[in-house]
């Protein structure tokens, strides 16, 4: 399934994995994985999880952040040394 919401990949020292937000879904939507490459299929999993039970329960779903809106969550996550990634998943 194809989406245009925001992954948000970050290493964490203290948990030692890769831990995924998803900020269109609330500050505490999260996912994780060993990898990169898991936490990112994760994330994938997980949006899709999301869509289908917003659409299931008639749900509005979220308004993706645009690019614009990205490189402003780029720049306060860049002021976060743990940072490594902000991707547009589409």
């Amino acid at each position: 399934m194809k989406s245009q919401y925001t992954i948000i990949i970050q290493w964490s020292d203290e948990d030692q994995c890769y831990v995924v937000s998803l900020p269109e879904w609330g500050e505490f939507c999260h996912t994780h994985g060993d990898t990169y490459e898991e936490a990112l299929k994760n994330a994938q999993e997980v949006l899709e999880l999301l869509i289908e039970t917003s659409t299931e329960d008639d749900e509005p779903l979220p308004k993706p952040i645009t690019l614009g809106q990205s490189s402003q969550l780029a720049s306060t996550l860049s002021k976060s040394p743990d940072s490594t990634a902000v991707a547009q998943h589409k």
